[in-house]
């Protein structure tokens, strides 16, 4: 898959992409990472990429030449977002649709804005949409830059090395938060693992898993389970029959 980055500081989102899972993707060729410098498509010896906003006003305005030359000039794959406080709120449902570009060799591309935002001809003329990652206000994209691309990277077949993973995990198919998890000791400081992970009954270990996904989701989450339509009579008898582990 291939992903384009424009942003005036692409090294902040090379250098995250060049860690851990996203490293490894594009070591092994299953992420083309590509990360534009704006700075390298302005006209002036400052490489300005930003002016005064028409009309007044505090900050400073992203202008539209220089995004406009570097998107033109990468060609990259569509579509392209703005990331914007203003977008639509990116989520586990929009990560597994770009993702699902994959396998037709398709991709997309982001645009990091910064100061008090862009010129809105970009938007208008340039982008295809926009992205915010939450009701927050960042002083740029690229930090919501690299959220997106982990969380559509590793849905990619193979990214991950464990195909359950997109499944059982928070947000997944599954449409639950994911399980609590224990490993060794089997007793930290008089606080034990539960019984039932110790026993080697793996039929009765998945309904205690679904169990406490269950309990955890009614807990912070219920919208998620009124999204899939409530409780089935069998996941009741679940929770009947495996109690919550404790949570602060």
């Amino acid at each position: 898959m291939r992903v384009d980055v424009f942003s005036i500081f692409p090294a902040l989102v090379d250098g995250f992409c060049s860690e851990s899972l996203l490293g490894k993707a594009r070591e092994n060729g299953l992420l083309d990472l590509r990360c534009h410098d704006l700075r390298e498509h302005t006209t002036d010896v400052h490489r300005s990429v930003d002016d005064a906003p028409f009309g007044g006003g505090a900050g400073m305005v992203m202008r539209a030449e220089p995004i406009f030359a570097s998107v033109e000039a990468a060609a990259p794959p569509r579509p392209l977002f703005l990331l914007s406080p203003g977008g639509r709120r990116f989520d586990q449902a929009m990560a597994r649709e770009l993702a699902a570009t994959h396998p037709t060799g398709g991709g997309f591309s982001l645009l990091c804005g910064r100061y008090e935002g862009v010129d809105h001809r970009v938007v208008e003329h340039l982008v295809d949409g926009e992205i915010s990652i939450g009701d927050v206000v960042l002083s740029g994209g690229e930090v919501a830059a690299c959220l997106v691309i982990e969380a559509v990277a590793r849905l990619i077949p193979g990214a991950m090395g464990n195909d359950v993973s997109p499944v059982t995990e928070s947000f997944g198919t599954s449409g639950l938060l994911e399980e609590s998890h224990y490993t060794r000791p089997a007793d930290f400081r008089g606080w034990p693992v539960p019984e039932i992970l110790r026993s080697g009954d793996h039929a009765r270990i998945e309904r205690w898993r679904l169990a406490q996904a269950l309990h955890r989701t009614l807990r912070v989450r219920p919208d998620l389970i009124d999204a899939r339509g409530g409780l089935s009579d069998q996941e009741k008898r679940l929770l009947e029959e495996f109690p919550a582990v404790p949570y602060p």
